[in-house]
Formats: C-alpha cells, sequence, structure tokens
C-alpha cells in the first residue's frame, strides 16, 4: 500500500492537470482572459530550449507549441506544417531564397536568390553612358537596378544585361511568388560574398557585377574566390556572373 501511495505522489510530480480554472503565478487574481499568468519584475518566463536538432525529434507537435531554439537564438512555434519565428536569421530559408544579411534583431534583412541569374552576363544594353547608379550600402541596390534599367531600355529593349535579367527574376515556392529581385549594390555584394558558403551555389572562380556605377565606362565587381577583391571593369565585359536579392 505504501508503494502505491509513493508512486501516486511521484506521478503528481510529473504530471498536473487543472481543469476549469485560471493560475495565477505572482499575481492574487489572474487576468479572466487568460488561462495562466505570470507577474514577477525580477524574472522571466522560460521556456524549453533545445538546438533545431532535439527540436525535430518532438513527436506529433501542437499547433502553437513554442520552444526557445539555440540554433537560430530564436522563439519558435509550430503551426501544425513548419516551426516558424518571427525572428529571422543568416542561413533561413525565407521569401523564396535564404537569408544572408540581418538587422533589427532579424527583423529585415537580404535574402540571396539560391541560384546565378546568369554566368556571362554583360553589365550595360549596347551603349556606353551613366545611368546614375552610384549608390551603395544595404538597400541601395534596388534604386541602382531602377536606375539603370530605366536609363537603358530603350537602348536596346530586348537586350540581355545584369540588372534587368535581376529584376525580372521571380521565384516560386508552396504556390507563393517572390519578386522584387534586383542586382546588390557593392556594400551588398560584398556581404553575399561573405556568407557565401551558407547560401551556396557560386562560381568561385568568377567575378560578380554589382549594381553600383563606377563611372560611365566602368562598374564595381566582386571576385568570389578567396579573398573577393573587389574592382571595376568595363560595362562590357560579358564573363560575369550575377546573382539576384530582395530585401525583407
Amino acid at each position: 500500500m505504501k508503494s502505491l501511495k509513493l508512486s501516486y505522489f511521484l506521478a503528481l510530480l510529473f504530471f498536473v492537470t487543472i481543469t476549469n480554472a485560471q493560475v495565477g503565478i505572482g499575481v492574487a487574481t489572474p487576468n479572466v482572459s487568460a488561462q495562466l499568468e505570470v507577474s514577477a519584475t525580477n524574472k522571466g518566463f522560460l521556456p524549453p530550449r533545445m538546438d533545431s536538432v532535439a527540436r525535430n525529434t518532438i513527436a506529433s507537435p501542437a499547433i502553437g507549441l513554442t520552444i526557445y531554439n539555440t540554433s537560430s537564438k530564436a522563439f519558435e512555434c509550430f503551426n501544425g506544417t513548419n516551426w516558424y519565428s518571427t525572428v529571422h536569421y543568416v542561413g533561413e530559408k525565407y521569401g523564396g531564397g535564404i537569408v544572408f544579411y540581418v538587422y533589427d534583431n532579424g527583423q529585415h534583412g537580404l535574402i540571396a536568390s539560391t541560384t546565378d541569374q546568369g554566368t556571362n552576363v554583360q553589365w550595360y544594353n549596347g551603349t556606353i553612358r551613366h545611368t546614375g547608379s552610384q549608390g551603395d550600402g544595404v538597400n541601395s541596390g534596388s534604386m541602382n537596378t531602377t536606375m539603370i534599367v530605366a536609363a537603358q531600355l530603350s537602348d536596346n529593349p530586348t537586350g540581355i544585361y545584369a540588372a534587368k535579367l535581376c529584376a525580372e527574376y521571380s521565384v516560386t515556392n508552396n504556390g507563393n511568388t517572390f519578386g522584387g529581385w534586383y542586382l546588390p549594390s557593392k556594400e551588398e555584394l560584398n556581404l553575399l560574398y561573405l556568407n557565401q558558403n551558407i547560401v551556396g551555389g557560386f562560381n568561385t572562380t568568377k567575378d560578380y557585377w554589382s549594381s553600383t556605377e563606377f563611372g560611365s565606362i566602368t562598374a564595381y565587381y566582386q571576385f568570389f574566390g578567396n579573398g573577393g577583391i573587389q574592382g571595376n571593369d568595363p560595362k562590357s565585359n560579358s564573363t560575369a556572373s550575377i546573382r539576384a536579392i530582395r530585401a525583407f
């Protein structure tokens, strides 16, 4: 009999079920809209913490199940199909590509296409001219690309060139089509180079065009081999590759 009582007591320690009641921790009267309310001024709520490997071993996760993922360093919730987080991280498959840069605590960043949009592409559309696309830094590539296409489209409406290929690119994942891609600025291209192993699919024997213009004749590129040298080449050079990116 004592053994049965002890077993029952131990079971209560591990499994507690409260039916039709509100629970307050650190608060006398829980809010009427909450089944559980925790109140504290010098302590926090600590959920289960695990990496992605351990998370994936959870059998039949319930919709709404929440953990802290130590791999992505973010809270994650199961939506019935996938684990998702409102905080984005480098290496995440998101928005039609792979995240390679984040800021604002993962709320915003840059996504790279998983493949090159061209391997032997010229920067200009057949006519040497200034396009005004001298913007650099994060998010500058979008405006650069718009300016390049606007300045050069009339040179040859059917021409194939770096900025146009990126601007026209789109990808469909799980029924969602993602547009808004562009040729990265010089700084964005360098950020992409630094995380090329995470994104994958780059040719490390090639130069990649940026959207940042150096002058009427040349534009900036970056070599994706060892060293990642940046320089400028004639816009007519048709040996460089391109990789489209988009912002979120």
